[in-house]
């Protein structure tokens, strides 16, 4: 779900091997299917109680830290023609690559799934003929995640009402967000306001419905979109607020044990990451707000590769991990806000809190968050190179600090006309 970039590489359509990825069958009959996600999708304890419920199954979980990281060993897998996962996680910025290479995935289409996501959310992982590549998991509603005894510390409201007012309410605009970091940084404290250009960035192209292809012929118009310029240089003239970092580096993931930013643009995913990296600090918390509207940041989808050994088998533990019932758990272990109709409605998900976020009502929050929604981004099959130019962009302005704005701009230029 990072946009922060490694090198893109790119998807080839080669011949599935016959050997898949499992380790096929043993001797007394039983299997073993292995899972590939990334950053925290909540399915360590999930995929044990499958296996308490299959004795016949062991699952293997291979868990990439990044989403670019897991994009990188997909691709070679895809172009070697083995080594995917027999459930293998792709996140919806590289999901249009994939449905390039429908041959090369399961059909997942089945009656037990029927009605199961919202029609978007189906359409993001079906072919023009109609095969389904992928089960949704998650979605990314977005609130604001800060620490309540820095924002004391700067003489601020903390508490998650007065925030949600202090950004703006319903009303929150972009620049309420940028005026609140001001009043913040002129407190003297010494910490910076949020933790990486990038993702404010991510926040507002999120909120672009059409940003960088067009979705009628695929034809890449961020270059021309006004839209994405002014969203870059508005980023860029309020740099003096991040803390300079590049989201999931190293010094990223140590600034939050030293007090390094003091507020987060956070998808309802991104709650276990924060948790898993700021173990033992205390202080965090939710506010029910969004600037400039709601907005949705990730989200992903469980396919099947050609290459799987027990395809059958594989499509009903991406079905079981699917279901609502079991994607209410893993909302409740890390955030990952459901995909599924049943599971939105549902009052476990709604009453759902964080301890480690104050008691944060985090199934309330987020569920209205995700009402707030209003855009769905089209994503075509350069979406996902498009955006890692940028974030590089934006990263050797305020990270490397080796650009101005328009230098780094015609790099990124330079970096979208070479896609064709």
């Amino acid at each position: 779900m990072a946009i922060a970039g490694a090198t893109s590489v790119a998807l080839l359509a080669t011949a599935c091997s016959s050997g898949g990825s499992g380790d096929g069958e043993s001797s007394d009959g039983k299997i073993t299917l292995t899972v590939s996600t990334f950053n925290e999708w909540g399915y360590d304890d999930l995929l044990d109680e499958y296996m308490e419920l299959n004795p016949d199954i062991t699952v293997v979980h291979d868990k990439a830290a990044t989403s670019d990281e897991a994009r990188e060993k997909f691709n070679t897998g895809m172009a070697s023609g083995s080594g995917l996962a027999d459930v293998a996680g792709v996140e919806v910025d590289w999901m249009p690559e994939i449905m390039q290479y429908a041959d090369q995935f399961t059909d997942l289409t089945s009656d037990s799934v029927e009605g199961r996501w919202q029609d978007w959310k189906v359409a993001q992982a079906t072919t023009q003929d109609g095969k389904l590549l992928g089960y949704g998991t998650d979605i990314g509603p977005e609130a604001i995640a800060y620490r309540a005894d820095l924002f004391e510390a700067a003489g601020l409201p903390s508490d998650p009402e007065s925030v949600a007012e202090l950004f703006g309410g319903e009303d929150s605009s972009w620049d309420d967000f940028y005026s609140v970091g001001e009043q913040f940084t002129a407190a003297g404290t010494g910490v910076p306001f949020y933790d990486a250009s990038s993702t404010i960035y991510q926040g507002q192209i999120n909120q672009v419905e059409e940003s960088y292809e067009d979705p009628e012929t695929n034809d890449i118009i961020a270059l021309d979109n006004p839209e994405v310029k002014d969203i870059y240089e508005g980023v860029l003239a309020h740099s003096d607020l991040s803390a300079g970092l590049s989201q999931w580096s190293e010094d990223w993931v140590a600034a939050f044990q030293n007090d390094g930013f003091a507020v987060m643009l956070a998808p309802s995913w991104m709650l276990g990451v924060i948790e898993g990296n700021a173990a033992g600090v205390e202080g965090w918390d939710i506010a029910n707000v969004f600037p400039g509207g709601g907005g949705n940041w990730g989200g992903s989808f469980l396919t099947v590769p050609a290459q799987s050994e027990h395809p059958e088998e594989a499509k009903a533990l991406a079905d079981w991990l699917t279901a609502p019932e079991q994607q209410i758990k893993a909302f409740q272990t890390t955030g990952n806000y459901p995909s599924q109709v049943e599971a939105q409605n549902s009052d476990e998900l709604k009453n759902t809190t964080n301890e480690f976020f104050n008691d944060a009502p985090i199934g309330e929050i987020f569920a209205e968050q995700a009402d707030r929604i209003s855009v769905n981004p089209y994503k075509g099959p350069n979406y996902f190179a498009i955006n890692s130019a940028m974030a590089d962009a934006i990263n050797r302005v305020t990270v490397d600090k080796t650009d101005d704005a328009a230098s780094s701009w015609k790099q990124f230029e330079d970096a979208v006309n070479a896609l064709g």
